[in-house]
């Protein structure tokens, strides 16, 4: 029997790939032949999904983008044996794309059956958790300290120390919470994940109860994402039938359970405390810090606050030890980042990179430069509330001091590319108006300065008193960065003063005639 494999990541079905595997399925069977049909994740070359690879024996071999229509001639060709076809690309793995890539986390995202605890162990998962049955709480933390591990988030905050907060405070009960709330434009890569390789983030997260003595643990997972939703739920219920997951894990006495929570679509929700507010039921809005969550968190215990890629990251440190991932990176950003492209590319996809990668490797390597053809003039990296990186930091290294240093940052690694026909003072614009559209409405900076914001922006591309209102644009950000209560309002600013700063000659505009009267 041939194992035929077509994703049903979001991305592929968006694309047909259920047609896809029922053209398939028909084809064979109209020909009398034996196949499996596997739906795994995406391996992450989204600008060929559908990708329906075939098992042989040198290995499985690649076909896309697949349309339904295509399946005949495939057949035709004889790929059940990696037979040549102009849809063809060989190798899955020898596919320059994927090759290049350093793949921690992603290792099994799209090898795998998704929810299969089997398939899972086969490829090496659970051997972190495994690993971690057999240490002390303070041990597990310490190999994560070491490891270098930092939030794969906005801040880039030492995992370690999180979680030794936690496993030092006193409590009767304490939490684990993952932020899956993937909002930002051009991330994908936790959704990707949840739904190509779930029992990866539920493995992260057991070994984080166990290191602190969370014995509950909550993943909160945007609305917009039924498929991951459903994954996760599927691939707890897996964990616990295999005791990888529940009530004294694998003999070892200890105890740990999940639960999935839906979000409402709030942006907000992706800061840490307005999450927790949402678990508790409450309107999504920022708390004040202290307390920090890691002492007085959901319902006011100790909680790990995580998203994806952070606990996704945690199995390969315990599995094969700090220095491993410590190996990969370059100063004090450690292990690999899965940067996400995005925007005017020919070749959107993830690809998983040590840091130190710079921006023009993954634009024009990856990506294989602009959709358009025209030249890249700006990439935000880090969403929505990320500086627009010009093409002469193209060379900049992904590193977090190296970005922050240039006035950039690197966040959840999406990176969305503009080329020379962008209006950015347009672009400033659009970031005022988004963080008026999402902000809580809990502290003035945000709520009062980002609608002030756009009315200003709207009086410079309107030519009108230009100097005056970059001077009040100025101050207005000064003040949304320093007064505001959580990186909503504070991180505003950045997108809207590097695209003043990089690109000045977008917002010289000449006044706008009036109409005759």
């Amino acid at each position: 029997m041939t194992r035929i494999f077509v994703p049903d990541d979001a991305s592929a079905l968006s694309m047909g790939a259920d047609k896809v595997a029922s053209a398939i399925m028909a084809e064979a069977q109209k020909r009398n032949l034996d196949i499996e049909i596997i739906r795994n994740g995406s391996r992450g070359m989204l600008y060929l999904e559908p990708l329906v690879e075939v098992e042989t024996p040198q290995g499985r071999v690649a076909y896309g983008p697949v349309a339904a229509k295509d399946v005949a001639s495939l057949f035709d060709s004889g790929f059940l044996t990696g037979g040549k076809h102009g849809l063809g690309h060989g190798l899955t793995e020898e596919i320059d794309y994927f090759k290049k890539q350093e793949r921690l986390t992603f290792a099994r995202c799209g090898v795998i059956a998704p929810v299969s605890v089997e398939d899972y162990v086969a490829h090496g998962g659970y051997a972190g958790l495994k690993a971690a049955l057999q240490k002390m709480g303070a041990d597990i933390v310490k190999d994560v300290t070491d490891s270098g591990l930092r939030g794969r988030g906005g801040a880039g905050f030492p995992t370690g120390i999180k979680w030794k907060t936690v496993h030092d405070a006193k409590a009767d009960q304490k939490y684990v919470c993952c932020n899956a709330d993937e909002g930002d434009s051009g991330t994908f890569a936790d959704r990707m994940l949840m739904e190509g390789d779930p029992l990866t983030l539920i493995e992260g997260m057991t070994i984080a109860g166990i290191a602190t003595g969370a014995t509950k643990g909550l993943i909160y997972i945007r609305s917009e994402y039924p498929h991951a939703i459903a994954k996760m739920k599927q691939a707890i219920a897996n964990s616990v039938a295999a005791r990888f997951l529940g009530d004294n894990i694998q003999g070892s006495g200890k105890s740990f359970t999940l639960a999935v929570r839906t979000g409402a679509g709030a942006y907000i929700c992706g800061e840490e405390t307005s999450m927790l507010e949402s678990l508790e039921g409450k309107r999504g809005m920022v708390r004040p810090k202290p307390p920090i969550p890691a002492l007085e968190g959901l319902f006011g215990k100790p909680t790990v606050i995580n998203n994806v890629l952070s606990f996704a990251a945690v199995p390969d440190i315990l599995a094969k030890g700090a220095e491993f991932y410590k190996n990969y990176g370059m100063g004090r950003s450690r292990g690999t980042l899965p940067f996400q492209l995005a925007g005017n590319l020919k070749r959107g996809g993830l690809v998983e990179k040590a840091f130190g990668i710079t921006l023009r490797q993954l634009v024009e390597d990856f990506g294989g430069g602009t959709y358009s053809g025209r030249p890249a003039r700006a990439i935000q990296v880090g969403g929505p509330l990320g500086s627009y990186v010009p093409a002469t930091q193209f060379d900049l290294p992904m590193d977090y001091e190296t970005f922050a240093a240039n006035g950039a940052m690197v966040g959840h690694g999406g990176l969305v590319v503009f080329d020379d026909t962008v209006d950015m003072a347009r672009q400033a614009r659009f970031a005022m108006e988004f963080c008026a559209i999402e902000s809580c409405g809990k502290c003035t900076p945000c709520r009062i300065g980002a609608v002030r914001g756009v009315e200003v922006i709207d009086r410079i591309i309107a030519g009108i008193e230009r100097d005056k209102n970059l001077i009040v644009l100025d101050d207005l950000c000064q003040t949304m960065t320093d007064g505001s209560l959580c990186a909503m309002g504070g991180l505003t600013p950045m997108p809207v003063q590097s695209a003043v700063k990089h690109f000045p000659e977008d917002f010289d505009r000449p006044p706008v005639a009036k109409a005759a009267e």
